[in-house]
């Protein structure tokens, strides 16, 4: 099964994630994510052992959810990563989190991390080991167009009632 972006992990469903409505409760999707986002890192070398001994990590500035198809109790899944952008301190990433042997896409998750100096709590440029690592990994992407969920916003087409955003 060819999917976009490249794997960073798989999983099973567990009993503790179903909610009343008999499936994956949103929150474990969101933990999922997480732990793909962990399983990213250590391919970037942003291990435990690394943050340890190099005051080095990241924190979470914002992340978007989009579900798409339910998965249930025991639902083998892949989180595929893809990163949209990245700079000196931060990284634009996209996932998607698919059914393992049905292929359907069930959820995405998009965020924006930061480089993080636990050691004065701002935000720090990245190591250059690890900011190499990003490279490869940017430059060897299986999937290189923009993902259609990524950067969209949240409304309602045709409201009954909208309190009007102002970018001001």
């Amino acid at each position: 099964m060819e999917l976009p972006g490249v794997e960073v992990m798989r999983g099973h469903v567990r009993p503790e994630w179903i909610d009343v409505n008999q499936h994956m409760n949103v929150a474990y999707y969101l933990l999922a994510f997480d732990q793909a986002v962990d399983a990213l890192w250590e391919r970037f070398g942003l291990t435990e052992d690394y943050i340890r001994t190099h005051s080095s990590s990241t924190v979470a500035a914002e992340s978007h959810v989009t579900w798409k198809r339910e998965i249930f109790e025991g639902d083998p899944y892949i989180v595929t990563s893809q990163v949209l952008a990245w700079d000196d301190k931060r990284i634009h990433q996209f996932q998607r989190l698919y059914h393992a042997e049905e292929g359907f896409l069930s959820a995405t998750c998009e965020w924006m991390n930061l480089h993080f100096d636990p050691g004065v709590r701002r935000v720090a440029p990245w190591p250059d080991k690890i900011r190499a690592r990003i490279a490869e990994f940017a430059d060897n992407q299986d999937c290189v167009s923009w993902p259609q969920e990524a950067g969209r916003r949240m409304h309602v087409r045709n409201p009954t009632f909208s309190l009007r955003y102002s970018a001001s």
